[in-house]
C-alpha cells in the first residue's frame, strides 16, 4: 500500500530510481503502466514548498503553454493535498553541465549545434511572453538524440 500521498500517481506510473534532485523537488524516473514509456516524475511536497507554491504554479502554468522541439514537455500534473507531481520527458543523457565536464571541452562544431538549439528554445519562451530566467547548462538536458531540452521553470516570469 502507497503511503505519504503517493497513491494517485501510482495508478498511472510505476516509480524506480531518483535521477535528480532540486532545492524543492526530488525528480524520479518511472514508467507509464499502459505504455510502457519513461518519464521523469518532479516530486514536490506542498508543506516544504511553503511561500514557493506560487512559483511552482507559474512553472507549471509556463510548461502548459510551452510546446516547442527544445523545451522538456509537459505531460501531465497531478495534485493532492500533500503533493505535486509533474510527469515530464524523460532525457535519458543527463545535464549539459555533466556533459561538459566529462568530454573536458566540446568541439566547436557541436558547440554550435547546442547553441543553434539553445537560441531556438529561448527565442520561442521570448516570443510567448516567458522570460526563463534561470538559463544554466544545469538546466538543459540532452535527450536520446543528443538534442537539448530546457527545463526548470520556476524562476521564469510572464511580465504583462
Amino acid at each position: 500500500m502507497a503511503v505519504g500521498g503517493y497513491e494517485e500517481i501510482l495508478k498511472y506510473y510505476e516509480l524506480h530510481e531518483t535521477i535528480g534532485t532540486g532545492g524543492f523537488a526530488k525528480v524520479k524516473l518511472a514508467r507509464h503502466l499502459l505504455t510502457g514509456e519513461k518519464v521523469a516524475v518532479k516530486i514536490m511536497d506542498k508543506l516544504a514548498l511553503g511561500d514557493d507554491l506560487p512559483r511552482v504554479k507559474i512553472e507549471i502554468d509556463a510548461m502548459k503553454n510551452l510546446s516547442h522541439q527544445h523545451i522538456c514537455q509537459l505531460y501531465h500534473v497531478i495534485e493532492t493535498s500533500k503533493k505535486i507531481f509533474m510527469v515530464l520527458e524523460y532525457c535519458p543523457g543527463g545535464e549539459l553541465f555533466d556533459y561538459i565536464i566529462s568530454k573536458d571541452h566540446l568541439s566547436e562544431e557541436e558547440a554550435r549545434v547546442f547553441f543553434r538549439q539553445i537560441v531556438s528554445a529561448i527565442a520561442y519562451v521570448h516570443s510567448q511572453g516567458y522570460a526563463h530566467r534561470d538559463l544554466k547548462p544545469e538546466n538543459l538536458l540532452i535527450d536520446e538524440e543528443h538534442n537539448l531540452k530546457l527545463i526548470d521553470f520556476g524562476l521564469c516570469a510572464k511580465p504583462k
